[in-house]
């Protein structure tokens, strides 16, 4: 006979919400029940898994520690799964629905979230996307933490610390961008030695700047970084403006800039390495359906041909 489990999915959801807000108060709002309910249930979960969930410092809330760390992670597949029973019981289980976290690198999010929106709005109604956006650093430390279900971004900067599962979705290569009066704007390619006595203008973002600069180190040329910005868009209005070049990834539709100006984009000779867009997620947590599902588009707006 199988044994029963001594604790509660409603516990799991109390503990979950007290989780992320880091405060039986708060959860008690969140959750709209009286805080001692809360309190109860957390308690009673304890004492039921024979571990302590969570450090209690007067006037510093809550912190998890590391057997909490490791339930959290746990309770959020768990109540996902249970939910899909839930589905299947009723008979309505061919209708995907419920809600799925994406954390997206920043860089990323203007060219695969307005399709993700848009497809996964005609196709699963049902399903409510949320967003975290950051930079790898960020996103890795949410999927570790069970905040997002997986994550979109470049395979730099990606922890070793974590059992991470990775698959490449689409190659990013190098692209330079110089102002449209630039005298190269007409070449279609270039070299990078031929701009390094140039200043550039350098996407400062943590492991991304670090990529940019060894691509133009590796010409035998220090970079001259004269200007950083963490926006995109603002390294483009930049070069428009004529204060430099740039060296970038993923391409906008336009060569048209916020500030006015106008842009060219030159192919790279130099033969480096692309990036590789990557979904990445923990080793070790499957996927609800309705984030495979997510995951499935996201690979179909990844191979539609990139725009010449």
């Amino acid at each position: 006979m199988t044994p029963l489990m001594g604790f509660t999915l409603v516990q799991l959801r109390y503990f979950l919400v007290t989780a992320e807000c880091g405060s039986m108060t708060e959860a008690s709002g969140e959750l709209h029940i009286a805080q001692s309910a809360v309190s109860t249930a957390v308690n009673n979960l304890e004492r039921d898994l024979h571990v302590q969930l969570f450090l209690r410092r007067r006037g510093r809330g809550l912190t998890l520690t590391p057997a909490g760390e490791r339930l959290r992670q746990h309770a959020r597949e768990l109540l996902a799964r249970a939910s899909e029973v839930e589905r299947e019981a009723r008979g309505d289980g061919g209708t995907i629905s419920g809600p799925v976290t994406v954390g997206c690198f920043v860089t990323l999010a203007p060219y695969y979230l307005p399709p993700l929106f848009s497809q996964c709005t005609d196709r699963y109604p049902g399903i409510e996307i949320n967003v975290v956006e950051g930079e790898t650093d960020q996103l890795v430390q949410a999927l570790g933490a069970g905040r997002i279900d997986f994550a979109l971004t470049y395979d730099i900067g990606l922890s070793a610390e974590l059992n991470l599962r990775s698959e490449t979705i689409a190659p990013a290569p190098a692209y330079v961008i110089v102002p449209a009066g630039h005298p190269l704007a007409g070449q279609g390619t270039v070299e990078l030695a031929e701009l390094s006595a140039e200043p550039l203008v350098l996407l400062d973002l943590p492991h991304s700047r670090d990529y940019f600069r060894s691509l133009v180190a590796a010409t035998g040329v220090a970079p001259d970084v004269r200007y950083r910005t963490r926006s995109y868009e603002t390294v483009r209005s930049l070069v428009a403006r004529g204060l430099g070049y740039s060296v970038l990834n993923q391409r906008p539709a336009t060569s048209q800039t916020y500030g006015g100006g106008e842009i060219a984009e030159l192919e790279l000779r130099d033969g480096s390495p692309p990036l590789k867009v990557k979904l990445a997620s923990l080793a070790d947590m499957t996927q609800t359906t309705r984030a495979r599902a997510v995951m499935d588009l996201l690979r179909e707006i990844a191979a539609r041909p990139a725009r010449a």
